[in-house]
């Protein structure tokens, strides 16, 4: 009898589960902790996070990649001392015989990664890692064997997964780690997503079945009523006797039915924790790798970035040796001889071992975008489809499941992700089908009205899916791995769907990809990215929800208007996607967009979600001291002109100042007639009358009043009484997040007011805002990419860098020096970055232009690299039309050759400073993805609130600030090598204006 015959014979049935024998094997040991890797799961996760990646003899091995760094880590990571990665032996398993149709409708894998599976267990041998894997098994019944016989041991273990089967097993001494997001899993994680402790997983998945398994759960009943129902009966046996209780008749119905589904759900989902296992958890020592096995292979595979780091610590092999054989089989001899030969060949062209290189994309994609875009059939010409029918949306999903991606837009009756219902769903194919899925449309009418007998206005439209079937039939699948979901501005279809229990991921943004490709060029809204890259027009919002008084919001919209409308959305988004995607290798655009941009998606959808706490109390009392301030300088100024007038009308304020006042530099506006009264102007005429300074005054109080004290108040969310701003990802061109809604980075921070309104952000009861500030990034940029040696010790032995640029340009010793030598020199260095003029530099400081120019003339006297920079960036973006960061983002110029000189200028002049403040978003950036794993691998709940130009704000719980402080300042400091440091300033209090 085989494994898999004794295995079903001896299964136990419901109910818990059985505890493991400690089987052949040390009681004690030198068994610390036991890292099991879930090698089947991570293959199709890191296969979709990780871009196309090649070797020498054209194999795809980005998932190998993904797998190799990932071991690298776990091996080098000193906290680890056993290790193991399990894999699936095959599909059949014993469940197989306990329900036939058991994981029946899996799709194939994809066909760049069905070679991987083979190279993914060459690199466990490579790495010396047990791989571990049993006919008849699958991994998550080894894991938890293995996780029952390290307990037994008092071994802690961390199963590297994020896979919801195996968050049953997570408990005291056991805990899962996510390893893309490298984010902790523990009991507040499964409970948070199951809304169940973990020893009750198995009884909600028994209810709500799993349809990527082909688990069949009880019809009807999702993850949140089964939640529901075993959180009220305790169990499922519990549950199936008690139906008579339950008073919903579809509910009782359904469970009274399918009660011996439920049963033989429950078996397919517990997991086995008394599996024969070829060695005990003790035996999984981590062991050093072979240079003379491990380097061969990982040059073979051309993975140049992880060879430094294996030479490093577990030295090298020498110079010839043979590429080992690590195939276990797999591979037969002539294929293998015929890889090497390859491999070989390329090497010797290159005189080193090959690279990997991008894949790009299978077939097609490979072709240049404006060919891949003749291809395409015209936009719509596969009808659309209105899903009204579960089954139907099923289908959808099936097939989602089957070619391995799906696009997703969501339809909403607001722009507030927070607070918009969700109203619908459309989905495209890659075969060029979409469809639409109502859920919320109602009829015309105010949604106020009564309507006691459902037919009146605002009631439901007929024809419609419940949200909870649509929920519980999209979940599965939007938050598979396998699955890449599409979209466009995803992080807003990301967060309203995170509001009804669905997590997506992975996903792809082809505004994000626009933005990478193309930033500066154009817009990236879709209807802009579809008239320029398809030659279509789409249908209009405003032609489906009107204008003006007339608009209506898309719940009202009738489900013939919505439906080509939201269809055509998704299948122009998948377009847009076949399109840009492969164009990321060729113009080499891969690493912008999968290390800086896409994974920042998550990161700033959790920010906004967390939002942050103010004072309204403060708020409001700040909004009553500005009122009357106002109402006092309005006096002052009406005072000073002898008559009352409107301040806020540039007419009238033009007609006072230069009609009646007689002041000197009047302008009018060509199209409006009126005196332009700008802020410049204002700040020129202060020299010469009180009035214009009084003004300036009174406009920035009016501003800090309407903009921050009277909005913020509107907008404190009524649940968490916290205020959550949005990031746009495309806002600027050279890569910079724009806040919005509020803007909460245009606060002043150096004037008293400004600070007043950050008094009003505070933490929450046993927390502290903690600030990291990048000290001067754009000097420190300039100094590296500029090369000036005298700058860069400057910084490496952390002198006062105005002081030092003061001493440089005027002579003078920096012992003793009048601060007003040093502001100058501070106003020239920042100035450089923008390309300062001598005008600019002399209003800046109040001089005659003359001497401005005179010192700007010194400083490049003195720094003459930096005039290079400046020439050579100006040269290089008149050939190529765009800048370059020195981390690779492309910042496109369109006015860089331009035949008019003014807006010419203005080019050069943002073409010198967007690779510096571009390089700081850049390296912003990088640390907003890496600390919220690195904070979470060290048990602190410290969450990131905002970010602000060059500052990252925290709320940090008080016991754990000066751990959260450290760890914070190390990641942001280590997140890009510069030839100087980067240095980062922290501040902590109970307010922001504290902690800055």
């Amino acid at each position: 009898m085989n494994a898999k015959a004794t295995k079903s014979a001896a299964k136990p049935d419901a109910g818990t589960p059985a505890k493991a024998e400690p089987q052949t094997g040390p009681k004690l040991g030198n068994l610390r902790n036991l890292y099991l890797v879930d090698g089947s799961g991570y293959i199709f996760r890191a296969f979709h996070a990780l871009p196309p990646m090649t070797r020498a003899d054209g194999t795809p091995v980005n998932a190998v990649f993904g797998f190799s760094t990932m071991l690298m880590k776990l091996i080098e990571d000193a906290a680890t001392d056993h290790l193991a990665v399990i894999f699936d032996a095959g599909r059949e398993t014993f469940r197989n015989q306990i329900y036939d149709q058991y994981k029946a409708h899996r799709p194939e894998p994809p066909e760049e990664l069905v070679p991987q599976f083979a190279l993914i267990r060459e690199a466990v041998r490579a790495f010396n890692v047990p791989c571990i894997e049993l006919p008849g098994y699958e991994a998550d019944d080894l894991i938890a064997t293995y996780a029952d016989q390290a307990r037994a041991m008092g071994a802690q273990v961390i199963i590297v997964s994020s896979d919801k089967d195996l968050m049953q097993l997570v408990r005291e001494g056991v805990q899962m780690l996510d390893p893309i997001k490298n984010r902790p899993i523990g009991e507040a994680e499964v409970l948070e997503k199951f809304g169940v402790p973990p020893e009750k997983v198995v009884d909600v998945q028994a209810l709500a079945g799993d349809s990527t398994d082909n688990v069949p759960g009880v019809p009807g009943i999702g993850i949140k009523t089964a939640a529901q129902l075993i959180g009220e009966y305790g169990d499922l046996e519990t549950l199936l006797a008690s139906t008579a209780k339950i008073k919903q008749p579809k509910r009782r119905e359904a469970l009274e039915a399918n009660a011996e589904l439920a049963r033989i759900s429950r078996k397919l989902v517990q997991l086995d924790h008394n599996v024969p296992v070829p060695q005990h958890a003790d035996t999984l020592d981590k062991t050093d790798p072979d240079p003379n096995v491990l380097i061969p292979w990982l040059e073979f595979q051309g993975f140049r970035r992880i060879l430094p780091r294996a030479r490093e610590r577990f030295g090298d092999a020498p110079p010839g040796t043979p590429v080992p054989d690590l195939s276990d089989g797999i591979e037969t001899e002539t294929q293998r001889q015929a890889r090497v030969a390859a491999f070989n060949a390329e090497k010797a062209k290159n005189g080193d071992a090959a690279p990997a290189r991008d894949l790009g994309a299978p077939a097609k994609r490979t072709q240049h975008y404006e060919e891949i875009r003749d291809e395409l059939p015209p936009i719509g010409q596969t009808p659309y489809e209105l899903v009204t029918d579960a089954v139907v949306l099923e289908s959808w999903m099936a097939e989602a499941m089957r070619v391995g991606m799906v696009t997703v837009d969501t339809e909403t009756d607001s722009l507030d992700e927070l607070k918009a219902n969700l109203i619908g769903v459309s989905l495209a194919l890659p075969d060029g089908r979409a469809c639409y899925v109502p859920i919320g449309h109602r009829k015309p009418g105010a949604q106020g009205t009564l309507d006691f007998d459902g037919a009146g206005a605002g009631a439901l439209l007929p024809n419609q899916l419940p949200l909870e079937k649509v929920v519980a039939v999209l979940k599965p699948v939007l938050e598979n791995d396998a699955v890449l979901k599409i979209g466009q501005n995803v992080k807003y279809d990301l967060k309203v769907l995170r509001r009804h229990g669905i997590d997506m991921a992975p996903v792809d943004d082809t505004m994000l990809l626009s933005f990478v490709l193309e930033g500066g060029k154009h817009g990236h809204g879709m209807d802009e990215l579809s008239e320029l890259f398809l030659g279509h027009k789409p249908i209009t919002y405003d032609q489906v929800t009107g204008t003006g008084r007339n608009r209506v919001t898309f719940d009202q919209v009738p489900l013939e208007k919505a439906l080509p409308y939201s269809a055509e959305d998704a299948e122009v988004t998948y377009r847009l996607w076949r399109l840009f995607k492969p164009r990321l290798v060729g113009e080499s655009m891969a690493t912008m967009y999968e290390r800086y941009e896409r994974p920042l998606i998550q990161v700033l959808a959790d920010m906004e979600q967390a939002g942050i706490k103010v004072d309204e109390t403060e708020l409001k009392r700040l909004s009553a001291d500005f009122a009357e301030r106002l109402v006092e300088l309005e006096k002052q100024i009406h005072a000073l002109v002898g008559h009352p007038f409107n301040i806020g009308s540039p007419k009238q304020l033009g007609e006072v100042l230069f009609d009646e006042l007689k002041l000197p530099g009047g302008q009018k506006s060509s199209k409006t007639g009126a005196y332009t009264t700008s802020a410049d102007v204002l700040e020129e005429l202060s020299t010469q009358h009180e009035l214009p300074r009084r003004v300036l005054d009174w406009r920035q109080l009016a501003k800090l009043k309407s903009t921050y004290t009277d909005a913020l108040l509107q907008q404190i969310d009524a649940n968490d009484r916290r205020v959550h701003t949005s990031y746009q990802m495309t806002g600027a061109a050279t890569g910079r997040l724009a806040s919005t809604d509020p803007n909460l980075q245009n606060i002043p921070v150096r004037t008293e007011e400004g600070r007043k309104i950050r008094k009003a952000f505070v933490a929450e009861p046993g927390h502290t805002l903690l600030s990291a500030d990048y000290s001067q990034i754009e000097l420190r940029l300039l100094a590296h990419v500029a090369d000036i040696e005298t700058l860069k010790q400057a910084f490496r032995d952390g002198q006062d860098i105005h002081a030092i640029t003061a001493s440089q340009v005027f002579g003078i010793p920096v012992k003793g020096m009048d601060p007003m030598v040093r502001r100058r020199a501070k106003a020239i260095n920042f100035g450089i970055i923008y390309g300062i003029s001598a005008f600019g530099l002399a209003a800046q400081l109040g001089i005659p232009q003359r001497e401005a120019g005179d010192y700007i003339k010194t400083y490049f006297e003195r720094y003459p690299g930096i005039r290079d920079y400046m020439e050579r960036t100006k040269s290089y973006c008149r050939a190529n039309g765009f800048v370059q960061t020195p981390f690779g983002r492309k910042i496109f110029l369109n006015g860089i050759n331009d035949k008019n000189p003014a807006r010419r200028s203005f080019s050069e002049r943002a073409a010198i400073n967007a690779p510096l403040q571009g390089g700081a978003a850049d390296i912003i950036k990088k640390a907003m993805i890496r600390l919220p794993s690195a904070l979470a691998r060290v048990g602190l709940k410290t969450r990131m609130l905002l970010q602000v130009h060059d500052e990252l704000l925290f709320e940090v719980p008080q016991a754990e600030l000066k751990q959260a402080a450290d760890a914070i300042k190390q990641v942001m400091e280590s997140v890009a090598t510069l030839s100087i440091p980067l240095v980062v300033e922290t501040g902590h209090g109970q307010s922001w204006a504290e902690a800055h």
